[in-house]
């Protein structure tokens, strides 16, 4: 059984990646998308993965610290927490995904990294930005790399 302490953390934790989601959609929306698609170095995508259990269309901002050849790449820290972000958990269950990048969104297919496709990507994540290995410091859970690929329309 968790302990309330626990509980109130977990709550204050989802809570606040609420509120940081809301307010960079705020940015985007004030700005008219002229502000915040990057974060330093980092491009920032939407992510619409499918509720594994609502079967609803859910929506995340996220930062791709690494991102090329088409591929994005996602870190499901939620800031060093003990459990995966929902987000992650939803893509795992149902791995077609889209990603809206400057308000154009496309189809993906989205992986879990394996372990030696992480080990070559967390150095360039860390240097792109090194909350990511603090975020590590700060749980036993490892944190999952996604490794988000195109995919045709049709493609299931």
């Amino acid at each position: 059984m968790k302990s309330p302490r626990k509980t109130i953390k977990h709550r204050v934790t989802d809570l606040g990646m609420r509120a940081m989601n809301g307010g960079h959609r705020m940015l985007l929306a004030a700005t008219g998308g002229r502000v915040g698609w990057t974060i330093g170095t980092m491009q920032t995508v939407e992510l619409h993965t499918i509720g594994r259990n609502s079967g609803k269309r859910r929506s995340t901002m996220l930062t791709s610290p690494v991102h090329e050849d088409g591929r994005y790449v996602l870190v499901a820290s939620k800031g060093g927490d003990d459990r995966h972000p929902f987000w992650y958990l939803n893509l795992v269950a149902q791995p077609d995904v889209e990603l809206s990048i400057r308000g154009v969104t496309r189809p993906f297919r989205a992986r879990p990294a394996s372990a030696v496709e992480k080990a070559t990507l967390w150095p360039r994540i860390v240097a792109a930005y090194p909350g990511y290995g603090a975020y590590q410091g700060k749980t036993e859970r490892e944190i999952p790399v996604v490794i988000c690929e195109p995919r045709l329309t049709n493609d299931r």
